[in-house]
């Protein structure tokens, strides 16, 4: 018995060796080993095997579901890769940016990040933090002047793909309006107008005080003039500082007047000293109008997140009056948008830039801002963010201020500075020298021009 047993072990042993043989030389005849599970296989759904993208950005609550929806259909466009969706500092830009800052200075492997602006793309691609893209868009005949309004790039390298397209405009309180018998502004309006109307729009005293209107600590608001209605944020056409014009001076005082002497905006020591939310002062009607952009349409009508129960308007951003106008002024406003880009360091780069593409350019209900892909139909998208809650904006006004004929916008700078985040700096020092110090405005705008100027000559311009 024991004899036919290790007979029939034999017989099977030998049979499993001639198939393992016939099979290693089937493998060998191909020229490569059907057992080999690197290179292009890896994390397809040929194998069952996924890759993980992190997306970087800086999303408040309301702004996550339609990126999560979004993300969740590219998902289910490419099982072979898995997003994960990362909020560095929900709802603030320039915090966010500090954060990466500090993730990318640690080594840690950066796929795609949401960037709001050029300057802070161009920024980081010239640190070598980013990867370019050519490759990429070579490899799907990709022209990328034909694709987005704005491209950032460095020596013929593309660094970052549009995401949004960005441009500013005013929300007021429609029943604030009304209630004293103002109308809803229309492009020509002057900052002269607008502080004439925040006078009027001023109520009550103290705690219970509606301000005429808001400004946040960002640059955008000490010289809107010149961050709305210039080509680039920190230079002239020439490569010299924009901190020489006029503006500055016109601004600064105005700003200063409306704090002082009007008492129609919350002193600036106050948004300083208690780092208040710009929505937050809007929607709990501690301020009748604000400044912003049109990344907060959606927020009318998110009374979730943002209770209120008045009707939000919307006017084209004042122009200076005349004698205070930028200089080669057009009339006509700047217009950005933020970017996406991938980090260097990234290992997974082919499905980096799939996600990029996908977020960008689909045609996608959820999308939540205005896209700044050239084919996308952004008044269709606009339909899509107030749907459902039409009564909680003035729709006329809305309409006029996004696509009305005469809202004109500038062309792209010729000329660019990677140093976007130390002339913010200079920008901020001198606007609180004028604020809070008490200092001439001649003098801090001779040494806002004095430092930027030394700025620009250590980093140079790229034209």
């Amino acid at each position: 018995m024991k004899q036919k047993v290790k007979q029939r072990l034999s017989v099977l042993l030998g049979m499993i060796l001639a198939v393992s043989l016939v099979l290693t030389g089937c493998g060998k005849s191909g020229g490569s080993s059907s057992n080999d599970s690197s290179g292009a296989n890896e994390g397809s759904a040929e194998t069952g095997k996924q890759v993980t993208v992190k997306y970087y950005n800086w999303d408040n609550e309301a702004q996550s579901v339609g990126t999560d929806a979004m993300l969740q259909e590219f998902m289910d466009q490419n099982p072979d890769i898995k997003v994960e969706h990362v909020v560095l500092v929900p709802g603030d830009s320039v915090e966010m940016m500090k954060k990466l800052d500090f993730l990318i200075s640690s080594g840690e492997a950066i796929d795609v990040v949401q960037i709001p602006s050029l300057g802070s793309v161009l920024e980081r691609a010239t640190r070598g933090a980013l990867a370019p893209l050519n490759e990429f868009y070579e490899k799907e005949n990709i022209v990328p002047e034909d694709e987005y309004f704005v491209n950032p790039k460095i020596d013929n390298n593309y660094y970052g793909m549009q995401y949004t397209k960005s441009f500013n405009y005013v929300m007021l309180n429609k029943d604030a309006l009304d209630e004293v018998g103002l109308e809803v502004p229309k492009f020509g309006w002057t900052w002269d107008d607008y502080r004439e109307y925040a006078k009027k729009l001023n109520k009550g005293e103290g705690i219970d005080k509606r301000y005429g209107t808001y400004f946040h600590t960002w640059e955008l608001y000490s010289n809107a003039p010149a961050q709305t209605m210039m080509k680039d944020p920190f230079l002239y056409d020439d490569g010299t500082t924009i901190l020489s014009d006029p503006t500055y001076k016109y601004f600064f005082q105005l700003r200063k007047g409306m704090e002082s002497e009007d008492k129609s905006a919350k002193p600036f020591s106050d948004v300083l000293a208690a780092k208040l939310n710009y929505r937050t002062e809007f929607f709990n009607e501690e301020a009748a109008m604000i400044l912003t952009g049109n990344w907060t349409i959606a927020d009318p009508g998110n009374t979730e997140q943002y209770p209120h129960d008045f009707k939000t308007a919307f006017a084209p951003v004042p122009v200076p009056p005349k004698g205070s106008e930028p200089k080669d002024y057009e009339g006509k406003y700047f217009t950005s948008g933020g970017q996406l880009v991938m980090g260097a360091n990234s290992e997974n780069k082919e499905a980096s830039f799939k996600l990029m593409r996908f977020m960008t350019t689909a045609d996608s209900d959820n999308r939540p801002e205005f896209s700044g892909y050239k084919k996308a139909n952004n008044e269709a998208l606009l339909t899509k963010l107030v749907a459902g809650n039409e009564d909680m904006y003035d729709m006329d006004s809305l309409k006029y201020t996004l696509f009305d004929d005469a809202i004109q916008y500038l062309d792209a700078a010729q000329v660019m500075t990677t140093a976007s985040s130390e002339l913010t700096k200079v920008i901020e020092d001198g606007f609180s020298r004028y604020m809070l110090n008490n200092e001439s405005i001649d003098d801090v705008q001779k040494w806002m021009v004095d430092e930027a100027t030394k700025v620009i000559n250590k980093k140079g311009v790229i034209k």
